[in-house]
């Protein structure tokens, strides 16, 4: 269960992590507390489940990264082995299985157009891949999402 200083903490992270060579000591600073505390703390929220993902986000297509959205019709006796070979790319940062007939989708970053077409003609002819499309962004679109707890 969250406690109410984990709430804080939270918060914090989300929108005013420093770029410093010691965040979490300024974070502790700000909390009262001293900076043992707020790492063990971290650790504990993200072994518990609080915490799924931590790191900074960059603009890929600045960086000069291609990506797209793809969605796969697949056999449902398939799913597991699909999602496994897919999430085996590094590429890959989100894969979800939905309901409807594109039922996984997944998020695709390479570092050109080759190597991408290359990895989603691979994913395209895996067993029991009846069907993928790329999706890429035509326009960007990108909301600051900080969870208010």
């Amino acid at each position: 269960m969250l406690t109410d200083f984990d709430k804080e903490l939270l918060n914090l992270i989300q929108t005013r992590l420093p770029l410093e060579p010691r965040p979490f000591a300024i974070v502790a600073k700000w909390l009262e507390v001293d900076e043992t505390t707020v790492i063990e703390r971290l650790s504990w929220l993200k072994d518990h489940g609080y915490i799924r993902r931590f790191g900074a986000f960059f603009d890929s297509a600045y960086l000069g990264y291609v990506s797209t959205l793809a969605a796969a019709k697949v056999h449902p006796e398939k799913m597991a082995d699909v999602a496994e070979a897919v999430n085996a790319y590094a590429g890959v940062t989100h894969n979800y299985e939905r309901d409807g007939e594109y039922n996984l989708w997944f998020t695709l970053l390479t570092a050109n157009q080759l190597e991408q077409d290359q990895i989603l003609a691979v994913i395209a002819n895996l067993p029991g891949v009846e069907r993928l499309i790329s999706l890429p962004a035509i326009e960007k679109y990108k909301v600051s999402v900080a969870f208010n707890l």
